[in-house]
């Protein structure tokens, strides 16, 4: 029995994987996609096969849910997009192909909640996916946008990981935050914002005054959030119920204490910053 629920959390990782390599032999029969495309874009399925199979593991769950499958195309989608990025030191990416594949990663990135929501399916693990699913994303996007407008685009993508990296030697980074429709409304934007000029649809000025404005938004949201957490770094905050998909089980969030150190405003009971 053991084995049978085992095998079966093994295949979606490698359906992912599969499917990767097939869009990556697609994106090469279309758009001459080289060598460099092709290293890039295996690297990321194994990252996303190993990580996502070890994920499964440790949860315990015996396989992908509804919501997790639709997380797993835009990391597809996200791996051919920088494919085509790390291409571009052979040839100019296929603009096109690139922001469409962006795009509809994108759009997916507003049903997977959803999914997740009314099939019950919720979980540590499929928050986390989604999370680094967008991040990836959206570096994949910097990363392309700095070609054209200059490598301080490279901030939007790097800032999530920056955050993250920051949060090992200061664990109060990690701790859970309020709600704010701000923030959620500033990620939004860095996607659209980089799609758009990815797109190559606007006058160099409009593309670096509208990168420039996302990129002060995204400062704002996190500088915001870094001065919250530092205030109440001391407090140890427990969630009311799992929101999202994020558990106890994954120690995102920290344990209920029996007697608070102080009062703290009621926290959005996520364990880390998307």
């Amino acid at each position: 029995m053991g084995r049978g629920r085992m095998s079966r959390s093994h295949q979606g990782p490698v359906a992912g994987l599969v499917a990767q390599v097939g869009l990556l032999a697609t994106l090469t029969a279309t758009t001459g996609l080289g060598l460099v495309g092709w290293l890039a874009g295996v690297a990321h399925a194994l990252a996303v096969y190993t990580a996502l199979d070890a994920g499964l593991r440790r949860s315990g769950a015996s396989g992908l849910g509804p919501a997790d499958r639709v997380t797993l195309a835009r990391m597809i989608l996200a791996g051919g997009a920088a494919a085509l990025v790390a291409d571009t030191v052979r040839a100019p990416a296929p603009v096109a192909v690139l922001v469409a594949m962006a795009a509809v990663a994108l759009v997916l990135d507003a049903v997977d909640g959803r999914v997740a929501r009314r099939t019950g399916t919720e979980s540590a693990l499929g928050a986390r996916f989604d999370m680094e699913s967008d991040a990836f994303l959206i570096l994949v996007l910097s990363v392309f946008v700095a070609g054209s407008l200059g490598l301080w685009v490279l901030a939007i993508g790097l800032m999530r990981y920056v955050f993250f990296a920051a949060s090992r030697p200061l664990p109060w980074l990690g701790a859970p935050l309020p709600p704010s429709m701000a923030r959620k409304a500033v990620a939004a934007a860095q996607g659209v914002v980089l799609v758009v000029t990815a797109a190559g649809v606007l006058p160099r000025p409009a593309a670096m005054l509208l990168v420039g404005a996302a990129l002060a938004g995204l400062v704002w949201s996190f500088g915001r959030d870094i001065a919250w957490l530092h205030r109440n770094r001391r407090a140890v905050v427990a969630p009311v119920r799992p929101r999202l998909r994020y558990c106890l089980r994954y120690r995102l969030i920290p344990p209920v204490p029996e007697r608070p150190a102080t009062p703290v405003q009621q926290p959005h009971p996520v364990g880390t910053r998307g």
